[in-house]
């Protein structure tokens, strides 16, 4: 009899352990011997992302990209309604954009510091004072010529992926670095001309879709010197030129322009 207590007892114990160590393994207040590594805190994009993120449901999305896509047709100098096209349709090609920045060193450096290109973040006046044949004094002069600024930027507000979200803010804060490398003018006709290039080099649909009917509203003329000279060009250029999404812009500041355009494999547009 006395052996049956004792045995009871001792059976009693290893329930209790057992519960015990079963508990403390699902209850997340319970700190494990292995220390837990916690998520990295986001960075500053990221955590003015998700301030300003706006949540949809697919639903929603695709009203918004069917509405913003009319608006942009009727005026494709609605710039909000161009980013919100842009953000509800791009998804694809920018998950492309993401593996081919990825896939070099420069991409992947660029991912990594999510730089951001606004009078807060780049010294215009140092830029200013560069030799006349470097990048980025050639880039202050065409901001100056045009009387345009990089914080015009929209922000991206209708996407769920920040790392994505980066590649569309990237995308819109290159664009005119892209016309200056390029020696393109902001008027429809070298909007129209980047805008080719742009669609072939990245595959954004917004691109492509500015590109074809902005063509559009080009007058008689205009036109006549888009299909002779521009076009010819611009999907020559779309075709051959580096990956833009995958140059470190910031980098490039003093770099001699014309050495710029023969490592990116850049020719400029001449008319004869």
């Amino acid at each position: 009899m006395l052996l049956r207590r004792e045995h009871a007892v001792r059976l009693g114990r290893t329930i209790k352990r057992t519960l015990t160590t079963t508990i403390s393994q699902n209850d997340p207040t319970t700190t494990s011997e292995t220390p837990q590594t916690a998520p990295p805190p986001p960075d500053a994009f990221t955590e003015e992302f998700l301030r300003n993120q706006i949540k949809v449901t697919e639903l929603q999305r695709a009203i918004l990209g069917f509405g913003s896509s009319l608006a942009a047709l009727v005026n494709p100098r609605r710039h909000d309604m161009i980013a919100c096209l842009g953000e509800t349709t791009g998804v694809p090609a920018l998950e492309a954009i993401r593996r081919q920045m990825l896939s070099s060193d420069e991409g992947r450096q660029i991912l990594a510091d999510r730089p951001r290109i606004n009078t807060r973040t780049v010294d215009m006046a140092a830029l200013k004072a560069l030799p006349e044949s470097s990048f980025g004094h050639q880039y202050v002069q065409f901001l100056e010529k045009h009387d345009i600024t990089p914080d015009s930027r929209a922000e991206v507000r209708f996407m769920d992926d920040p790392e994505l979200a980066y590649v569309m803010t990237r995308y819109r804060e290159v664009h005119d670095l892209v016309h200056t490398v390029l020696g393109m003018p902001t008027n429809m006709l070298g909007e129209v001309a980047v805008k080719w290039v742009e669609a072939l080099n990245t595959g954004l649909p917004m691109c492509y879709g500015g590109a074809v009917f902005g063509a559009f509203r080009l007058r008689p003329k205009q036109r006549q010197n888009y299909l002779r000279h521009y076009l010819p060009w611009a999907l020559r250029m779309g075709k051959q030129v580096h990956p833009l999404m995958n140059v470190y812009w910031e980098k490039r500041w003093e770099q001699n322009m014309a050495q710029l355009r023969q490592e990116l494999n850049i020719e400029e547009l001449v008319i004869v």
